[in-house]
């Protein structure tokens, strides 16, 4: 019996010896991943350079002279690295207003960006033809390429966005973005629903309608109609009765009026009516 217990204590020894021997370590060197970890943390830590403030004024005024020279991509480059560099201006906000100006002023000019291709137009196409090719409108591309009608030629070259368009309404800010990739290309103000009445999700433009019709309770109010609270143009969302939509009470901007619907000025409604096509993502958020 005591011959039995004996070799049973042998056995766990060497059980115990050979786990210690073979088994994992405590790390004396850090993994790549771990040291990518330190690295980021350190990038984190070190304080921002900002440029002196003679160094905003020149840079400002570099822009301002590119604009007016019409070099507006080389103007773009400046304003984000001012706003980049100068986060705490007191300027920052007319920075970013001019920043998104000038992103809808390239938008609609035949400069090629980072956003856009030249595409050569090819027998048998039509605007209407490329734009659904590329996921785009008839309205951007025309003003993209200076057109005044839907005539084109084969051998033509045009300038064609093809970059994701979305959008984000924020109703704490009664904001609406709209969003080129990641980029915030432009905001503009607007109206949301009273009484938090603007649903919040995941929506997308299923129908769009310049000077559209209103049927209130039953009545039908005609697009000339000052009582037409519409404006000049719908965006329809997959939500029936939702929408983005321009006004005739411009004063109403910028507060929680609406019966639900998204309320923009008749002109920033007209220039996003030209750049978001069917299909858009809209994002509502509180």
């Amino acid at each position: 019996m005591k011959k039995k217990w004996l070799i049973v204590v042998i056995v766990l020894i060497a059980v115990f010896f050979l786990i210690w021997v073979t088994g994992p370590r405590e790390k004396t060197t850090p993994s790549l991943k771990e040291k990518a970890k330190v690295s980021e943390i350190k990038e984190k830590e070190e304080p921002v350079q900002s440029l002196p403030v003679e160094d905003f004024e020149k840079l400002y005024s570099q822009a301002k002279k590119l604009i007016s020279e019409g070099s507006f991509l080389e103007a773009k480059e400046i304003y984000k690295r001012l706003i980049q560099e100068f986060p705490d201006n007191s300027r920052l906000s007319k920075l970013e207003s001019e920043l998104w100006d000038l992103n809808i002023k390239i938008l609609f000019s035949p400069l090629k960006d980072e956003y856009s291709t030249v595409y050569e137009v090819q027998p048998g196409d039509t605007l209407s033809s490329i734009a659904r090719k590329f996921k785009t409108t008839v309205g951007l591309i025309k003003k993209s390429n200076n057109l005044t009608s839907d005539i084109i030629r084969p051998g033509q070259r045009l300038k064609i966005l093809t970059a994701k368009v979305s959008i984000i309404v924020d109703k704490s800010q009664n904001k609406l973005f709209l969003k080129i990739n990641d980029e915030i290309f432009k905001a503009y103000p607007c109206s949301t629903g009273k009484f938090n009445s603007t649903p919040t999700g995941k929506f997308k433009i299923v129908n769009k309608l310049i000077d559209p019709v209103w049927f209130k309770a039953g009545a039908i109010v005609p697009p000339e109609s000052p009582e037409n609270i519409l404006g000049t143009r719908w965006l329809g969302l997959d939500l029936k009765g939702y929408g983005i939509h321009g006004t005739t009470q411009p004063e109403t901007i910028g507060k929680q009026v609406t019966q639900g619907c998204i309320r923009m000025y008749n002109k920033d409604v007209e220039e996003l009516f030209d750049i978001v096509p069917v299909g858009t993502e809209v994002i509502i958020i509180d």
